[in-house]
């Protein structure tokens, strides 16, 4: 891969990381506020704790993401980006346009959904 689709890459992925960084943070900021609510009855308890598992679940998946990006920006100072992690093949052009993030081919993708890797 030429070192200018690298950079290119590497600007979307900062980018990527500064909104995951601020998403996760205000998920939590959220979180902490749902549990300072004084809440009366049950319905009220219930629609709390339903919220903060919600966002709990969000800043998870956030948090996910951001350390496949950070591990992203990682193999493009190592120099292997945007090669497989798992066979060392070349990352398909159009998977890294998708997600930028990715860690591996399309085949060594769905090896990894089905258990195989």
């Amino acid at each position: 891969m030429d070192k200018k689709k690298v950079e290119q890459y590497r600007k979307r992925l900062e980018s990527k990381q500064q909104e995951l960084m601020r998403l996760v943070s205000k998920s939590e900021q959220d979180g902490r506020s749902v549990d300072e609510e004084i809440t009366q009855d049950i319905a009220d308890k219930a629609a709390n704790s339903y919220t903060k598992e919600f966002l709990f679940h969000q800043s998870d998946d956030n948090r996910r993401i951001l350390q496949l990006v950070q591990e992203a920006l990682g193999r493009i100072k190592s120099g292997e980006y945007g090669l497989c992690v798992a066979c060392q093949e070349e990352v398909q052009q159009k998977r890294l346009e998708a997600v930028p993030w990715a860690r591996h081919c399309i085949e060594c993708q769905e090896k990894q959904e089905q258990g195989l890797l």
